[in-house]
């Protein structure tokens, strides 16, 4: 009876051990796998997925540069991969990474990585003096650190207007305004040309090419002709690149000392100092114009993205230009080819004009 006894507790004792060994192995088995990671250049429809500091991400709708985590359009799916470390909750990724903090005013390096006071990882995609990461997208990109993994600086997403369509709208362009150039500086407004429905974004990257147009003769001027006007304000700043430096440039061409700071300061890039850039820099040179469009009111009631995206109409992006000059009779033909150029433009995307595009 004692040996019976003897054996049947090393059998349970047997199956105990065996159990203890195999339920480790099973709940590793089990973790999730980490999605692709997310790009920020990448466009994603609703129900794709992503992974983003050790999170799987799922997207409601069309996104494309909201960084999962910090905007509604991402639905949290739970930690993924090993780094979760099966105890207490997520911390977003940062158990399996350790990146300096990110520090206003120090010098980096491309392919610098830190983490920035919001907890999220950037890398540098180009060399700077410290830009904020969630200001300056063209000299930072999100990092995802899923199991020592990470991104690649970004490429450009699909733009409604394609290349062959741009062309078509300015057969005679100046070489400087390239398309890529354009496509390059998409990321520093990533709600320009992707809000609403395909119909609204057309028609607002139709509206800012008309405006381009007309402010650069069909993209055929970098700069104003007459270069002798005093553009220079009375701001604490002054004008330390010379009291006539700050003469139109680019698409909407961005002139006044204090344009020039404000654009700058938006964009992490020293245009106070350095007006030369948006006349030799492609990429910044599209993103003054972007900046204008997507935040400025100008003579306005509203910035040019918003009437676009809010039904406004074109006629409000007129006004929030140049409408102090051109609107309520001001200068009804120059008001008139910029509504020819829109209505050619929305002609080539195919898509219908809309109301109220005069000022």
């Amino acid at each position: 009876m004692s040996r019976q006894r003897f054996i049947a507790f090393l059998t349970a004792l047997a199956v105990a051990v065996g159990l203890a060994v195999m339920v480790p192995f099973a709940s590793s088995a089990s973790a999730t796998d980490c999605a692709a990671a997310w790009s920020s250049s990448s466009v994603y429809t609703g129900g794709q997925t992503a992974s983003y500091n050790a999170h799987n991400w799922s997207a409601k709708w069309w996104t494309q540069g909201e960084t999962p985590g910090s905007a509604d359009v991402w639905a949290d799916q739970g930690a993924c991969g090993n780094s979760g470390g099966g105890t207490g909750g997520s911390t977003g990724g940062n158990d399996s990474c350790s990146y300096p903090a990110w520090v206003a005013g120090q010098n980096y390096v491309t392919g610098d990585i830190v983490q920035y006071t919001n907890g999220s990882d950037y890398i540098a995609t180009h060399d700077n003096p410290g830009y904020d990461p969630t200001i300056s997208t063209w000299y930072w990109s999100p990092y995802s650190c899923s199991g020592g993994g990470g991104t690649t600086p970004p490429t450009n997403g699909a733009f409604v207007v394609s290349e062959a369509q741009f062309n078509q709208m300015f057969p005679n362009r100046n070489s400087f305004y390239t398309y890529a150039g354009l496509t390059a500086a998409l990321s520093a407004y990533p709600g320009f040309a992707t809000t609403g429905s395909d119909t609204v974004q057309k028609q607002e990257a139709a509206a800012f090419l008309a405006n381009v147009s007309h402010e650069t003769g069909g993209l055929v001027y970098v700069t104003e002709i007459d270069k002798s006007g005093n553009y220079c304000a009375s701001e604490p700043y002054g004008c330390p690149a010379g009291t006539y430096s700050y003469y139109g440039r680019g698409p909407i061409q961005l002139s006044w000392n204090f344009n020039y700071k404000a654009a700058g300061d938006a964009l992490g890039v020293d245009l106070l100092d350095n007006p030369s850039l948006v006349e030799t820099d492609p990429a910044i040179s599209w993103k003054t114009g972007l900046w204008y469009w997507d935040t400025q009111t100008g003579p306005g009631t509203m910035t040019p993205h918003d009437a676009m995206v809010n039904g406004a109409g074109f006629g409000e992006t007129i006004r929030s230009i140049n409408g102090s000059i051109e609107c309520n009779g001001g200068n009804p033909a120059e008001v008139q080819d910029r509504v020819n150029a829109y209505e050619n433009f929305t002609s080539i995307l195919g898509v219908p004009a809309g109301s109220n595009l005069s000022c």
